[in-house]
């Protein structure tokens, strides 16, 4: 037996498939850094198109939805004060859900990490399918699925998982990989979605335009008759409350109305941290979420299932609770605040970082902002060669994600403090890099007052190579590693140390570095 939360549960094996410098292979862990694989996105002007485009128009639905309510801060406090009181109580609330889910006849698994859930899964479908059923889930769009690699799994078992919403659909067809959170084709225009159904669909018709309507009717019209014969659907869940047993999904097109209704088995993979303690807390949640994510101010769509009911919907219920890495966040006095997330991607649509290097860049399922946060904490990051260790470094600090936030996660102050991490890390390395350099140099020179002022006078230079444009665009290496992505600004005519003497006709009083006397 081992412990999942202070909560004794069986353990079993797992193991997974190795990927960069050894690390697990992982749909949270790219292949390369973040600045190398966005150096590469932000020259796509296509990508930097549509991201453009697609985040406008979603921050200009929500700031005119946000605006009409007058208590919309109220209610970010109210949600981050759930939130806290979430993890503050997560193990007592999850052993609730669980009785609860059990005595409304449904079942709950529990699962450490991603093999595990997926093996889980797997062993669920396979149970659920008589001879002769076509080996085969529908699915309604779920994060904790691709975290998992839940697809990829299925596949690897001959068992097809069908992606019903329309943008996982996209992605699906298309060989693609999510890049949004809410709107994982935002990086597919109108044209390139209709050369992917025309491609990929079989029976889209041959006369398909690229206008929003049409691609959505040949969507509909593709999966209807997998709503009508699947026996088997998988989903995620928005929130899960402790003192009903009841799960939410909330969407806007109503496939997963379809997918939780229709089959005779539901399989549920919902993070261990998507508990609200109450129903009564679920009124805060369908306010702020919609809100931030959509920019509407209900879902469409709010589907609530608690159990099993005979003669209506699925009759066999199964709930996957997933840890993969949630645990070690949840230690973690700072960190744990990232749990608070609620998948709006509200943080997304305000990034400037994310706007031009688009989703794919992060590596992982979990990108922007909150995926620069959330992600290492699930993954730990081992070593500075970790693709997963330039994430905290993704952002401008520019505070933009915190004031969207619904639940107000201070995402900035969680980027620096990883940041200090990732440093105080790579200190144990028996040869410096080069920033290591950098700053010994830096502080060599400054903990001397003549050593500073000779540098203030060499830095004079610089006027030079700043010329007419009154910037420095380009130095030679190490410091091209500045220069590649920012300029420099011309240095100043006089120093601090020239001015003063011009002013006061003495520099012997003037402030000294390192504090030296003058």
């Amino acid at each position: 037996m081992t412990t999942f939360l202070g909560i004794p549960r069986r353990s079993r094996p797992s193991g997974h498939g190795m990927g960069h410098n050894g690390l697990p292979d992982s749909p949270l862990r790219g292949h390369t850094s973040f600045p190398d694989a966005a150096r590469s996105a932000v020259g796509n002007t296509q990508l930097r198109r549509n991201l453009g485009n697609a985040t406008a128009t979603i921050r200009a639905k929500r700031a005119a939805v946000v605006g009409e309510l007058d208590d919309w801060e109220a209610l970010r406090d109210a949600g981050s004060a759930v939130k806290q009181q979430v993890m503050a109580r997560l193990p007592e609330l999850l052993e609730q859900l669980e009785a609860q889910v059990t005595a409304r006849g449904g079942v709950v698994h529990w699962a450490a990490d991603a093999d595990e859930a997926n093996r889980i899964v797997a062993g669920l479908v396979e149970n659920s399918l008589q001879p002769g059923d076509a080996r085969e889930a529908v699915k309604v769009k779920s994060m904790a699925t691709q975290e998992i690699g839940l697809n990829e799994y299925l596949e690897e078992r001959g068992i097809e998982a069908f992606e019903t919403d329309l943008a996982e659909l996209i992605v699906q067809l298309g060989g693609d990989t999510p890049s949004h959170i809410l709107v994982p084709a935002i990086h597919r225009n109108r044209s390139e979605i209709r050369e992917i159904f025309l491609r990929e669909m079989p029976d889209a018709p041959a006369d398909l335009s690229d206008e929003p309507r049409r691609l959505a009717m040949a969507a509909r019209e593709h999966l209807r008759r997998k709503f009508l014969s699947a026996k088997v659907a998988i989903s995620g869940a928005n929130f899960a409350i402790a003192e009903t047993g009841t799960l939410a999904v909330v969407e806007s097109e109503g496939n997963g109305r379809m997918c939780l209704t229709l089959p005779e088995t539901l399989i549920t993979v919902m993070g261990i941290e998507k508990l609200l303690p109450t129903f009564a807390d679920l009124e805060v949640f369908l306010q702020l979420l919609p809100r931030s994510s959509t920019g509407e101010r209900m879902n469409p769509y709010t589907s609530l299932w608690t159990g099993v009911t005979p003669g209506d919907g699925p009759q066999n219920f199964h709930l996957v609770l997933l840890d993969n890495g949630r645990t070690n966040a949840l230690a973690d006095e700072v960190g744990r605040a990232a749990l608070h997330c609620i998948r709006c991607s509200a943080c997304l649509n305000v990034c400037p970082v994310y706007e031009r290097a688009g989703g794919h860049a992060y590596g992982s399922v979990y990108p922007g902002p909150i995926g620069a946060v959330l992600t290492p904490q699930l993954t730990g990051i081992d070593g500075h060669d970790d693709p997963n260790a330039s994430l905290p470094y993704a952002s401008s600090l520019c505070g933009a994600c915190f004031d969207a936030c619904p639940v107000k996660i201070d995402i900035p102050s969680l980027l620096v403090e990883l940041r200090g991490r990732v440093v105080d890390a790579d200190r144990d390395r028996t040869i410096p890099g080069g920033w290591d350099a950098a700053m010994r140099a830096a502080s060599w020179v400054m903990s001397s007052g003549k050593r500073f002022t000779a540098a203030e006078k060499a830095m004079k230079a610089g006027r030079v190579l700043a010329g007419k444009k009154h910037k420095i665009s380009s130095l030679p290496p190490p410091l091209s590693a500045w220069t590649t992505s920012r300029d420099l600004p011309e240095p100043p005519r006089q120093t601090f140390h020239q001015r003063w003497r011009a002013e006061h006709g003495s520099s012997d009083d003037a402030p000294a570095p390192g504090g030296e006397p003058r």
